[in-house]
Protein backbone atom coordinates (compact mmCIF):
# COMPACT_ATOMS: atom_id res chain seq x y z
CA UNK A 1 0.00 0.00 0.00
CA UNK A 2 1.23 3.41 -0.76
CA UNK A 3 2.19 4.80 2.63
CA UNK A 4 0.79 7.89 2.47
CA UNK A 5 -2.80 6.69 1.68
CA UNK A 6 -1.92 4.25 4.14
CA UNK A 7 -1.88 6.17 7.18
CA UNK A 8 -4.57 8.73 5.83
CA UNK A 9 -6.59 6.10 5.88
CA UNK A 10 -5.71 4.78 9.28
CA UNK A 11 -6.21 8.58 10.39
CA UNK A 12 -9.58 8.82 9.23
CA UNK A 13 -10.99 5.53 10.77
CA UNK A 14 -9.18 6.60 13.98
CA UNK A 15 -11.21 10.03 13.63
CA UNK A 16 -14.86 8.39 12.97
CA UNK A 17 -14.20 6.14 16.35
CA UNK A 18 -13.53 8.98 18.65
CA UNK A 19 -16.13 11.26 17.05
CA UNK A 20 -18.10 8.19 17.22
CA UNK A 21 -17.08 7.97 21.14
CA UNK A 22 -18.02 11.09 21.83
CA UNK A 23 -21.36 11.37 20.52
CA UNK A 24 -22.35 7.77 22.53
CA UNK A 25 -20.20 8.86 25.24
CA UNK A 26 -21.93 12.10 25.82
CA UNK A 27 -25.45 10.20 26.85
CA UNK A 28 -25.87 9.13 30.69
CA UNK A 29 -25.18 5.55 31.50
CA UNK A 30 -28.07 3.32 31.52
CA UNK A 31 -28.20 1.11 34.00
CA UNK A 32 -31.73 -0.84 33.67
CA UNK A 33 -30.83 -4.36 32.14
CA UNK A 34 -33.62 -3.61 29.27
CA UNK A 35 -32.47 -0.69 28.17
CA UNK A 36 -28.96 -2.06 28.36
CA UNK A 37 -29.18 -4.20 25.91
CA UNK A 38 -31.23 -2.14 23.74
CA UNK A 39 -28.49 0.19 23.85
CA UNK A 40 -25.81 -2.90 23.19
CA UNK A 41 -27.96 -3.35 19.89
CA UNK A 42 -28.02 0.12 18.81
CA UNK A 43 -23.74 0.68 19.62
CA UNK A 44 -23.23 -2.13 17.43
CA UNK A 45 -25.22 -1.19 14.89
CA UNK A 46 -23.54 2.09 14.87
CA UNK A 47 -20.38 0.50 15.18
CA UNK A 48 -21.25 -1.86 11.98
CA UNK A 49 -22.66 1.18 9.86
CA UNK A 50 -18.85 3.42 11.15
CA UNK A 51 -17.67 -0.03 9.65
CA UNK A 52 -19.46 -0.24 6.23
CA UNK A 53 -19.22 3.74 5.73
CA UNK A 54 -15.22 3.78 6.33
CA UNK A 55 -14.75 0.74 4.00
CA UNK A 56 -16.93 1.77 1.52
CA UNK A 57 -15.23 5.23 1.46
CA UNK A 58 -11.66 3.40 1.64
CA UNK A 59 -12.45 1.81 -1.44
CA UNK A 60 -14.41 4.45 -3.67
CA UNK A 61 -11.54 7.19 -3.00
CA UNK A 62 -8.73 4.80 -3.17
CA UNK A 63 -8.84 1.35 -4.28
CA UNK A 64 -11.42 2.29 -6.72
CA UNK A 65 -8.84 4.32 -8.92
CA UNK A 66 -6.15 1.42 -9.09
CA UNK A 67 -6.23 -1.53 -11.11
CA UNK A 68 -7.58 -4.89 -9.27
CA UNK A 69 -5.47 -8.48 -9.40
CA UNK A 70 -5.88 -11.54 -8.04
CA UNK A 71 -4.99 -11.70 -3.90
CA UNK A 72 -1.70 -12.02 -3.61
CA UNK A 73 0.87 -11.27 -1.01
CA UNK A 74 3.81 -8.49 -0.69
CA UNK A 75 6.53 -8.13 1.30
CA UNK A 76 6.83 -4.40 2.97
CA UNK A 77 8.74 -4.84 6.11
CA UNK A 78 12.07 -2.90 5.44
CA UNK A 79 10.00 0.13 4.15
CA UNK A 80 10.52 3.63 5.73
CA UNK A 81 12.61 1.98 8.57
CA UNK A 82 9.85 0.75 9.89
CA UNK A 83 7.35 4.09 10.96
CA UNK A 84 4.56 2.12 8.68
CA UNK A 85 4.68 -0.69 11.05
CA UNK A 86 4.78 1.92 14.23
CA UNK A 87 1.55 3.32 12.69
CA UNK A 88 -0.29 -0.10 11.96
CA UNK A 89 0.23 -0.64 15.39
CA UNK A 90 -0.91 2.65 16.69
CA UNK A 91 -3.88 2.78 15.07
CA UNK A 92 -5.06 -0.66 15.98
CA UNK A 93 -4.67 0.21 19.49
CA UNK A 94 -7.05 3.10 19.50
CA UNK A 95 -9.47 1.99 17.03
CA UNK A 96 -10.09 -1.00 19.94
CA UNK A 97 -9.26 1.10 22.34
CA UNK A 98 -12.41 3.30 20.61
CA UNK A 99 -14.77 0.83 20.02
CA UNK A 100 -14.44 -0.15 23.50
CA UNK A 101 -15.01 3.27 25.23
CA UNK A 102 -18.79 3.44 22.63
CA UNK A 103 -19.77 0.19 24.54
CA UNK A 104 -18.62 1.32 27.83
CA UNK A 105 -20.63 4.36 27.45
CA UNK A 106 -23.79 3.29 26.90
CA UNK A 107 -23.67 0.79 30.34
CA UNK A 108 -22.62 -2.34 28.14
CA UNK A 109 -20.74 -4.56 31.02
CA UNK A 110 -16.80 -4.70 30.74
CA UNK A 111 -16.18 -8.36 29.05
CA UNK A 112 -18.90 -7.81 26.09
CA UNK A 113 -17.47 -4.21 25.80
CA UNK A 114 -13.83 -5.76 25.14
CA UNK A 115 -14.87 -8.65 23.05
CA UNK A 116 -17.52 -6.44 20.74
CA UNK A 117 -15.91 -3.14 20.67
CA UNK A 118 -11.60 -3.64 21.53
CA UNK A 119 -12.03 -6.31 18.72
CA UNK A 120 -12.37 -3.48 16.09
CA UNK A 121 -9.12 -2.53 15.48
CA UNK A 122 -7.87 -6.02 14.30
CA UNK A 123 -11.22 -6.49 11.90
CA UNK A 124 -11.03 -2.91 10.64
CA UNK A 125 -6.99 -3.12 9.92
CA UNK A 126 -7.29 -6.49 8.70
CA UNK A 127 -10.10 -5.06 6.21
CA UNK A 128 -7.64 -2.82 4.74
CA UNK A 129 -5.15 -5.53 4.26
CA UNK A 130 -7.68 -7.56 2.17
CA UNK A 131 -8.38 -4.38 -0.30
CA UNK A 132 -4.80 -4.23 -0.57
CA UNK A 133 -4.42 -8.36 -1.55
CA UNK A 134 -6.88 -7.39 -4.50
CA UNK A 135 -4.92 -4.48 -4.93
CA UNK A 136 -2.26 -4.95 -8.06
CA UNK A 137 0.38 -2.63 -7.28
CA UNK A 138 -0.04 -3.26 -3.24
CA UNK A 139 -0.29 -6.66 -1.26
CA UNK A 140 -1.76 -8.26 1.49
CA UNK A 141 1.09 -7.47 4.42
CA UNK A 142 1.94 -10.33 6.84
CA UNK A 143 3.99 -7.32 8.62
CA UNK A 144 1.45 -4.96 9.20
CA UNK A 145 -0.64 -8.04 9.83
CA UNK A 146 1.51 -8.27 12.93
CA UNK A 147 1.81 -5.09 13.98
CA UNK A 148 -1.90 -4.58 13.62
CA UNK A 149 -2.40 -7.49 15.78
CA UNK A 150 0.17 -6.26 18.49
CA UNK A 151 -1.58 -3.01 18.83
CA UNK A 152 -5.01 -4.35 19.20
CA UNK A 153 -3.78 -6.99 21.27
CA UNK A 154 -1.94 -4.20 23.90
CA UNK A 155 -5.50 -2.88 24.40
CA UNK A 156 -7.27 -6.14 24.56
CA UNK A 157 -4.83 -8.12 27.02
CA UNK A 158 -4.43 -4.88 29.23
CA UNK A 159 -8.60 -4.78 29.74
CA UNK A 160 -8.70 -8.39 30.60
CA UNK A 161 -5.80 -8.27 33.27
CA UNK A 162 -5.96 -4.66 34.92
CA UNK A 163 -9.30 -3.38 33.48
CA UNK A 164 -7.85 -0.29 32.79
CA UNK A 165 -4.39 1.30 30.53
CA UNK A 166 -1.80 0.97 32.30
CA UNK A 167 0.28 1.12 28.84
CA UNK A 168 -0.40 3.62 25.80
CA UNK A 169 0.50 4.45 22.69
CA UNK A 170 0.85 7.71 21.99
CA UNK A 171 1.45 10.09 18.57
CA UNK A 172 3.38 13.55 18.10
CA UNK A 173 4.57 15.27 15.35
CA UNK A 174 6.90 18.04 14.25
CA UNK A 175 7.31 19.50 10.81
CA UNK A 176 10.27 18.66 8.59
CA UNK A 177 12.02 20.26 5.95
CA UNK A 178 11.11 16.84 3.65
CA UNK A 179 7.59 17.72 2.40
CA UNK A 180 9.78 20.77 0.01
CA UNK A 181 11.38 18.28 -1.92
CA UNK A 182 8.47 15.50 -1.92
CA UNK A 183 5.05 17.06 -1.87
CA UNK A 184 3.79 14.12 -3.37
CA UNK A 185 4.68 12.31 -0.75
CA UNK A 186 5.04 14.12 2.41
CA UNK A 187 2.05 16.43 2.16
CA UNK A 188 1.54 20.14 0.52
CA UNK A 189 0.22 21.60 3.79
CA UNK A 190 1.13 21.31 7.17
CA UNK A 191 -2.36 18.88 7.94
CA UNK A 192 -1.47 16.36 5.44
CA UNK A 193 2.16 15.80 6.28
CA UNK A 194 0.49 15.74 10.41
CA UNK A 195 -0.33 12.22 8.60
CA UNK A 196 1.79 11.84 5.45
CA UNK A 197 5.28 13.00 6.69
CA UNK A 198 7.09 9.74 8.72
CA UNK A 199 10.32 11.89 8.94
CA UNK A 200 8.09 14.15 11.46
CA UNK A 201 5.62 11.22 12.98
CA UNK A 202 7.13 9.65 16.30
CA UNK A 203 5.23 6.71 18.19
CA UNK A 204 5.79 6.18 21.96
CA UNK A 205 4.68 3.83 24.47
CA UNK A 206 4.25 5.42 27.34
CA UNK A 207 3.87 3.62 31.00
CA UNK A 208 2.35 5.05 33.99
CA UNK A 209 4.65 5.11 37.01
CA UNK A 210 1.87 4.43 39.45
CA UNK A 211 -0.66 1.86 38.63
CA UNK A 212 2.67 -0.09 37.48
CA UNK A 213 5.29 0.06 40.07
CA UNK A 214 4.01 1.78 43.07
CA UNK A 215 0.69 1.11 45.42
CA UNK A 216 -2.81 2.78 45.78
CA UNK A 217 -1.72 4.54 48.55
CA UNK A 218 1.13 6.50 47.33
CA UNK A 219 1.10 9.99 47.21
CA UNK A 220 2.95 9.89 43.58
CA UNK A 221 0.99 11.73 41.04
CA UNK A 222 -1.35 9.31 39.26
CA UNK A 223 -0.93 11.37 35.89
CA UNK A 224 2.29 10.77 35.66
CA UNK A 225 4.12 8.68 33.10
CA UNK A 226 7.52 8.10 31.18
CA UNK A 227 7.47 7.60 27.57
CA UNK A 228 9.76 5.21 25.07
CA UNK A 229 9.67 6.87 21.94
CA UNK A 230 10.68 5.32 18.10
CA UNK A 231 10.91 7.97 14.80
CA UNK A 232 13.00 7.84 12.17
CA UNK A 233 14.52 10.97 9.57
CA UNK A 234 16.50 11.42 6.05
CA UNK A 235 13.42 9.17 4.25
CA UNK A 236 12.82 10.47 0.90
CA UNK A 237 11.63 7.51 -0.40
CA UNK A 238 9.68 4.23 1.03
CA UNK A 239 13.00 1.52 0.87
CA UNK A 240 16.04 4.06 -0.46
CA UNK A 241 16.17 7.47 -0.89
CA UNK A 242 15.95 9.07 -4.10
CA UNK A 243 18.04 11.63 -5.79
CA UNK A 244 15.49 14.24 -7.66
CA UNK A 245 12.08 14.63 -7.72
CA UNK A 246 10.67 16.40 -10.68
CA UNK A 247 13.89 17.17 -12.55
CA UNK A 248 14.68 19.10 -9.03
CA UNK A 249 17.57 17.44 -7.07
CA UNK A 250 17.38 16.14 -3.85
CA UNK A 251 20.22 16.62 -1.17
CA UNK A 252 21.95 12.98 -0.06
CA UNK A 253 19.98 12.80 3.86
CA UNK A 254 21.24 9.92 5.96
CA UNK A 255 18.08 7.02 6.50
CA UNK A 256 18.38 7.48 10.64
CA UNK A 257 16.39 5.67 13.72
CA UNK A 258 16.15 7.90 16.67
CA UNK A 259 14.98 6.57 20.09
CA UNK A 260 13.27 8.78 22.88
CA UNK A 261 12.99 8.57 26.90
CA UNK A 262 11.01 11.62 28.01
CA UNK A 263 7.82 12.38 31.01
CA UNK A 264 4.11 11.79 29.17
CA UNK A 265 1.12 12.88 31.03
CA UNK A 266 -1.79 10.13 31.64
CA UNK A 267 -5.03 12.58 30.92
CA UNK A 268 -7.37 9.99 31.62
CA UNK A 269 -6.16 9.71 35.17
CA UNK A 270 -6.18 13.22 35.99
CA UNK A 271 -9.51 13.37 38.54
CA UNK A 272 -12.56 15.82 37.61
CA UNK A 273 -15.60 14.99 37.97
CA UNK A 274 -16.68 16.60 34.71
CA UNK A 275 -17.85 14.37 32.06
CA UNK A 276 -17.84 16.50 29.19
CA UNK A 277 -13.40 16.77 30.92
CA UNK A 278 -13.53 13.02 31.22
CA UNK A 279 -14.21 11.99 27.67
CA UNK A 280 -12.28 15.03 26.56
CA UNK A 281 -8.99 13.88 28.22
CA UNK A 282 -9.61 10.03 26.30
CA UNK A 283 -9.03 12.18 23.04
CA UNK A 284 -6.65 13.67 24.12
CA UNK A 285 -4.51 10.60 25.63
CA UNK A 286 -4.14 9.84 21.74
CA UNK A 287 -1.04 12.33 21.79
CA UNK A 288 2.28 12.90 23.50
CA UNK A 289 2.63 15.85 25.49
CA UNK A 290 5.88 17.74 24.70
CA UNK A 291 8.09 17.40 27.19
CA UNK A 292 11.80 17.43 27.32
CA UNK A 293 13.37 14.64 25.78
CA UNK A 294 16.76 12.31 25.09
CA UNK A 295 17.32 10.99 22.06
CA UNK A 296 19.78 8.19 20.62
CA UNK A 297 19.84 7.85 16.66
CA UNK A 298 21.22 5.28 14.76
CA UNK A 299 24.47 8.32 13.37
CA UNK A 300 25.55 7.30 17.27
CA UNK A 301 24.38 10.70 18.05
CA UNK A 302 23.06 11.79 22.16
CA UNK A 303 20.94 14.74 21.63
CA UNK A 304 18.87 16.66 23.98
CA UNK A 305 15.63 18.22 23.16
CA UNK A 306 14.13 20.96 25.29
CA UNK A 307 10.94 20.68 24.30
CA UNK A 308 9.78 17.53 21.81
CA UNK A 309 6.70 17.13 19.61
Amino acid sequence: MNSNNLTMKNTIITALLIISTLSVSAQDTVRDQARIKKNLAIALSCEAGLYAAAMTGLYFTWYSNYPSSTFHFINDNTEWLQMDKAGHCFTAYQVGRGGYEVLRAVGIDEKRSIWFGGTLGIVFQTSIEIFDGFSQGWGFSWGDMAANTIGDGLFIGQQLLWHEQRITLKYSFHPTEFPKYRPDLFGSNFFKQLVEDYNGQTYWVSFNIKSLFLNKESRFPAWLNFAFGYGADGMTGRFENVTEYNGNPIPPFDRTRQFYFSLDVDFTKIPTNSKFLQYTFKVLNIFKLPFPAIEYNTQGNWVWHWLYF
